[in-house]
């Protein structure tokens, strides 16, 4: 396919509630038309929570089953993170749900160490890159915005999605390094924020974007507002701009570990 429509679903996370953050959801996408992604916010079924004994789940749980039944109702990608246990450990992990029953997943690498989140959480160790509906996703979560090594593009994807709980007193730096990423990766980017205030008092603004790559914020959700946005990514225009402007071809290369 040339064309890839994806949503973002930003919403006042219910703490711990997974069912009531289901329905929140649920009634936000009857709101948009036929898309082909959607995508939710890191730990979209219970807030950035470290309740890991009382939250954790397997990966045939509540909350992976729900997606998959979404999923297939919408004929579209579920994209967002939430509490896994494995083998007595546990994870941020974000999964990539398919209408066909493929599922796909990704560790969160950069646990936030100034939220005590590396004392509950294993940290990933491989980055994820989904082919689906023609395009080359990469899947990141929340603090490895800040990291560009691990989100860079040796011209393996063509859309960087960042589900997240970014607080609302660093907006500024949200917003800044999005349109960085798009730009240095010659990226679409969609990122996907909560709104509302946590448990712990913490605020969240939103201010999901889509993004495309030369780093023009095409769509927005408003600020502190739950809502729904959809933009239509071509591949067709992204290759085009790449060839003309080749930056990727002079990247430095890194290692990732």
């Amino acid at each position: 396919m040339n064309n890839l429509t994806a949503t973002i679903i930003q919403y006042n996370i219910a703490w711990e509630d997974k069912r009531a953050n289901f329905r929140k959801i649920e009634e936000l996408a009857n709101r948009i038309d036929t898309t082909d992604l959607i995508v939710l916010p890191e730990m979209f079924s219970t807030g950035f929570s470290m309740n890991v004994s009382g939250m954790a789940e397997k990966m045939d749980g509540l909350s992976v089953n729900w997606m998959k039944q979404f999923s297939v109702e919408k004929n579209a990608a579920i994209c967002g993170s939430l509490i896994i246990e494995e083998n007595g450990k546990y994870y941020n992990r974000l999964l990539f749900v398919q209408p066909d029953g493929q599922v796909f997943w990704y560790d969160k690498r950069h646990l936030f160490t100034m939220g005590d989140e590396q004392t509950y959480y294993t940290p990933g160790n491989q980055r994820l890159i989904v082919e689906f509906r023609g395009f080359r996703i990469l899947p990141l979560i929340c603090y490895d915005l800040r990291f560009p090594v691990w989100s860079r593009n040796r011209n393996d994807f063509d859309l960087m999605i960042y589900v997240a709980n970014w607080p609302a007193p660093r907006r500024k730096a949200w917003k800044t390094l999005l349109k960085a990423r798009a730009i240095e990766n010659q990226s679409y980017l969609v990122a996907a924020n909560r709104t509302g205030t946590d448990a712990n008092g913490i605020k969240y603004s939103g201010d999901s974007y889509t993004i495309d790559a030369k780093g023009k914020i095409n769509r927005k959700l408003e600020k502190s507002k739950e809502g729904a946005i959809s933009e239509k990514f071509s591949l067709e225009s992204l290759h085009k701009f790449r060839q003309k402007f080749s930056v990727l071809n002079d990247a430095d290369q890194f290692s990732l570990i």
